[in-house]
């Protein structure tokens, strides 16, 4: 059986904090990267949206903050390496989204019982809900 990514594991306790579910992988019509080849403009998703709450969580597990393995860092469609595009979009979410009236609350590794690498695995439920319900004013 294959072990559930960090970022569901997280996403599952907010929903469990929160008491709702969210919208995961959600696309506004006002959040877009930047042209590709074609000179369109692909829709940007935010890991989850919590609608009744005009609520965006993004997990930003250690890649958003340290460069990625040199192979990961080709050209994107944007002609910039994986690393800078990676931050121009983490930029434009943590502008766009409050200007359209949504709170952000971007989660990070370190505020959970992550190890040394930014890994969840520990999973420690308890600690990591507890820490999520203080980060979501619960």
């Amino acid at each position: 059986m294959q072990r559930q990514s960090d970022g569901h594991y997280v996403l599952d306790l907010c929903d469990q904090a929160l008491g709702i579910r969210c919208i995961r992988e959600h696309c506004f019509p006002w959040l877009f990267g930047d042209p590709g080849r074609d000179g369109r403009c692909r829709a940007l998703p935010v890991d989850a949206y919590y609608e009744p709450l005009r609520l965006v969580i993004e997990y930003r597990e250690l890649q958003h903050d340290r460069p990625g393995p040199r192979h990961w860092n080709r050209p994107t469609i944007s002609g910039v390496p994986r690393d800078e595009q990676r931050r121009r979009y983490d930029e434009r979410r943590n502008l766009e989204i409050p200007a359209h009236g949504l709170r952000l609350l971007v989660i990070k590794p370190s505020d959970l019982d992550a190890d040394g690498r930014g890994r969840l695995y520990r999973r420690n439920r308890s600690a990591d809900l507890n820490t999520l319900r203080r980060l979501l004013g619960q």
